[in-house]
């Protein structure tokens, strides 16, 4: 659906009526935000748990995320507009589909490869910046996005950070019980030192713009600390797995090491949020969670365009703002955060901005749909690993998600979408296999090195596995299209069905308008050429 901004005055109003009927000393001062961003965090919290859909999430407990989800707002329905990190953030960023963002199209985009051209991710404006020349002390910690912070005071130190990048990787290496308990203490106390520093930043009473950019989801994990260090057994993920994945013991070791560090993130979000309750600024500050991503180094997931890789969390609490309690079915994009809070504080959204403020469900007192033209979110893809085909061509995608459909067309379906095989592809020794699958390379390069990878590698010309194999790693159709309701896990394409040839043309012209009318340098196959690459060997 084509991001449309409108009402931006009436819903400012309505926010200010809103916090000056329940709390009339809120608008005294704008609220501090804190966006807790974490790196390929897919949609897994407790909270999203449900009794009717047994799923991942119901054997984990995240009480602080689930406490902004119980405090404040749980969207149901959000999603990337580009399952890749570094394409992600600029589209967070400036609020752009990824697609009008230049260099920053791509992950690791070059931009020594846009000179003599215009390189709109130079130029456009990012929400951060203008958040912060609106009067906020703005700030970010470990992995953002773009947006240049305020300057530090002489007055605050800089943060002696702790060592770790991902939680189990840190603690996971300790020697023993005693060391494992300090090191946990450690990234404990650092963020909490976050937030002090923050405080300590700004002058009296201005308000923070804080971004924390955990990179624990990220791999590598260390082997079976989803186990050792947070108790959660393989075993019992077993019949949770989506079902176009094998459940194998093995894949379900990597999916238990994924979700302690998800458990991880909710350790650090509640160390944040007491410090900033010891502080007095929690009831004052917007509390923002969500991912750039799903998981990594799972077929279907990062890097595609299916849920497992676009569905992501997004739960805002700010109780004097923000009417608690309430789970919405709108669908949002995570390029819609921008334009929310800068409509959130009075700031002025720039017309450069695609994505558009998801303020009027914040402030709503319903549940459920609120406003039904949000009915979908546009998706795409274009250049992950650079290498990862002949030529370094990117393997592009546009897609749409509505609430019964997703429909997914792939512009090249005689390359391979998660990169060539190469020779590696050949190798039948199962130790070999399981070293490449500790990195990206030296096959399949878009999908992250993975136990999951490494098995699924070992095992596809196994009865009852390679056909999974196929379904996930080989060249894909032009056109796919699933029906959600019969088939949640996406595994029947439905494009050639003439039962289903209305919806797909509908679907098919409403991506097309997306874009046609945000000039996708796709439409001319320009991301197959400079500036965006440098050869197109095929």
């Amino acid at each position: 659906m084509m991001q449309i901004r409108f009402g931006r005055g009436l819903n400012v109003l309505l926010l200010i009526l809103v916090v000056a009927g329940s709390h009339a000393h809120a608008a005294e001062r704008r609220p501090n935000i804190l966006f807790f961003f974490a790196d390929d965090w897919g949609r897994y919290a407790s909270i999203y748990a449900d009794a009717d859909k047994p799923s991942l999430n119901d054997v984990i407990s995240t009480p602080n995320i689930d406490r902004i989800g119980r405090e404040g707002v749980v969207f149901e329905n959000a999603f990337v507009p580009v399952a890749s990190c570094g394409p992600c953030r600029a589209a967070l960023a400036t609020g752009r589909y990824f697609w009008s963002c230049g260099s920053g199209a791509f992950l690791n985009g070059k931009a020594s490869n846009w000179k003599g051209h215009d390189n709109p991710m130079r130029s456009l404006p990012k929400f951060g910046d203008v958040i912060r020349e609106s009067g906020y002390y703005a700030q970010k910690s470990r992995k953002t996005f773009a947006f240049d912070p305020s300057p530090h005071p002489q007055r605050v130190r800089s943060l002696e950070k702790a060592e770790y990048e991902r939680y189990g990787l840190y603690v996971g290496a300790a020697k023993d019980q005693a060391e494992r308990e300090s090191r946990h203490d450690e990234i404990v106390e650092n963020c909490r030192q976050e937030i002090r520093q923050v405080l300590a930043g700004r002058s009296e009473e201005q308000p923070f713009f804080f971004v924390f950019g955990s990179i624990n989801g990220h791999r590598p994990y260390t082997s079976d600390s989803g186990k050792n260090l947070w108790g959660i057994d393989p075993d019992a993920l077993k019949g949770l797995l989506p079902k176009f994945l094998p459940d194998a013991h093995d894949v379900r070791r990597d999916f238990s090491d994924y979700l302690g560090e998800v458990l991880a993130l909710d350790l650090m979000l509640g160390a944040m949020l007491e410090e900033l309750n010891t502080s007095g600024e929690l009831d004052n500050t917007v509390v923002i969670l969500s991912g750039d991503h799903g998981i990594p180094g799972i077929p279907r997931g990062k890097t595609n365009c299916y849920d497992l890789a676009t569905r992501v969390p997004m739960l805002v609490r700010w109780p004097k703002g923000i009417p608690s309690g309430r789970r919405v079915n709108d669908f949002v994009s995570v390029m819609d955060v921008g334009p929310t809070l800068l409509e959130l504080t009075g700031t002025k959204v720039p017309a450069s901005m695609d994505g558009r403020s998801f303020l009027p469900q914040l402030t709503s007192q319903k549940s459920g749909w609120i406003d039904p033209r949000r009915d979908s979110v546009v998706i795409g893809r274009e250049l992950h690993f650079h290498n990862a085909r002949s030529g370094n061509v990117p393997y592009p995608m546009r897609a749409i998600r509505t609430k019964g459909h997703l429909y997914i067309r792939n512009f090249k379906p005689e390359r391979w979408p998660m990169g060539d095989p190469y020779d590696a592809a050949k190798l039948t020794e199962r130790d070999a296999l399981y070293k490449m699958g500790l990195s990206t390379t030296p096959a399949y390069r878009d999908l992250d090195g993975s136990l999951t990878k490494a098995w699924m590698m070992s095992q596809r010309e196994e009865p009852g596995d390679k056909e999974l194999f196929r379904l996930t790693m080989h060249p894909r159709p032009r056109e796919e299209m699933y029906d959600l309701k019969k088939d949640p896990d996406q595994l029947v394409n439905l494009a050639a069905d003439p039962e289903y040839a209305s919806v797909l043309a509908t679907l098919s012209a409403r991506v097309d308008k997306v874009m046609n009318a945000s000039g996708d340098p796709r439409i001319k196959d320009a991301f197959d050429r400079l500036p965006w690459v440098d050869s197109t060997k095929q």
